[in-house]
């Protein structure tokens, strides 16, 4: 029987979110609830499956886990691209990688909802009313703000929607991004430490690759205003985390809305978890149910071509898939 395991069900949900029994007699479905970050472990566990499925970056596939798994035929991950896989390993051990779709709405909306909790204190009064308090601290509008973006694809320009929306004025940067599609997506293109010394709010939609890794350190942070906040739902070494938080401790910037880090899960005893002035979250920017439903579906469509010997959303090329039977 073709076995196949769904990583990182964090939630428990992953065997509701599609219709696994149209594999009834043809594979059988594992959901693994627990992270498993160490190599050795993670082998182990994953060394009788024929087929994963990943939920984005959650674990890493780097070449030495594909030299532990023989039986691996099939690898998928959720969307259409994946940092954590090394794809020549891959393709090197047989191995097709395949992608599926996704709701491509969630993480801008969770970006909207963090520059709103942030300018009117929202965890916070949240918190203090719980406590017994009632206005503790006096919040701002968002109207009139400037809202800097860092990324011009789908998600920036869904947030330069919502700045336009809430009349705010909208900077964006990007590598390659010129001012003719910066002003056709709803912003003003400006060179980046000028949106980095304008902007109210910084709000991250890069794609992390050797270009954005570090794109952020303490020269850059160190533009930004003292009343300015930085959210960022992109990807956790595009800012350098140790001089994000520096620079929150010492009140040299207001605050951030943090979902992604170097690390996931974030350490239990990480400083950025005890900062007043931060908001941090577990890695839901794209935890929707509507999106779960797109990613699983689409992988057991993904599961079902390979076992009728064909290849849907292909990530690499394989000269001889090992397909089953």
């Amino acid at each position: 029987m073709f076995r196949v395991a769904l990583l990182d069900d964090y939630q428990d949900v992953a065997l509701r979110m599609a219709d696994w029994n149209r594999l009834a007699g043809r594979a059988e479905i594992e959901a693994i609830h627990e992270h498993i970050p160490e190599i050795e472990r993670l082998a182990e566990r994953l060394r009788q499956f024929d087929a994963v499925m990943m939920v984005r970056e959650r674990t890493k596939f780097p070449r030495e886990l594909f030299e532990r798994l023989p039986n691996l035929k099939l690898l998928i991950t959720a969307a259409m691209w994946n940092v954590a896989i090394d794809l020549d390993a891959a393709t090197e051990h047989g191995v097709q990688v395949t992608g599926t779709g996704d709701w491509s709405f969630a993480t801008a909306e969770l970006a909207l909802g963090l520059m709103i909790a942030l300018s009117r204190h929202i965890t916070h009064e949240d918190r203090a009313m719980r406590a017994g308090q009632w206005q503790t601290r006096l919040g701002a509008g968002l109207h009139g703000k400037t809202l800097g973006i860092l990324g011009l694809g789908s998600l920036g320009g869904q947030m330069a929607r919502f700045g336009q929306m809430l009349g705010m004025e909208v900077l964006a940067w990007s590598q390659n991004l010129t001012p003719e599609n910066a002003t056709a997506g709803g912003a003003r293109y400006v060179p980046k430490d000028e949106l980095l010394a304008r902007s109210d709010f910084i709000s991250v939609h890069l794609k992390l690759s050797d270009r954005t890794r570090g794109l952020l350190g303490g020269r850059e942070l160190g533009l930004m205003r003292p009343t300015a906040y930085l959210i960022n739902t992109s990807r956790g070494p595009i800012v350098d985390e140790d001089a994000l938080f520096q620079y929150l401790r010492a009140g040299r910037i207001a605050g951030a809305g943090i979902d992604v880090y170097g690390v996931e899960p974030l350490p239990v005893d990480h400083p950025m978890r005890a900062l007043e002035n931060v908001i941090v979250l577990p890695h839901v920017g794209y935890v929707v149910e509507q999106n779960y439903r797109v990613v699983y579906g689409d992988a057991l469509e993904d599961i079902q071509a390979f076992l009728d010997g064909r290849i849907f959303r292909p990530l690499n090329t394989i000269a001889a898939p090992k397909f089953p039977g």
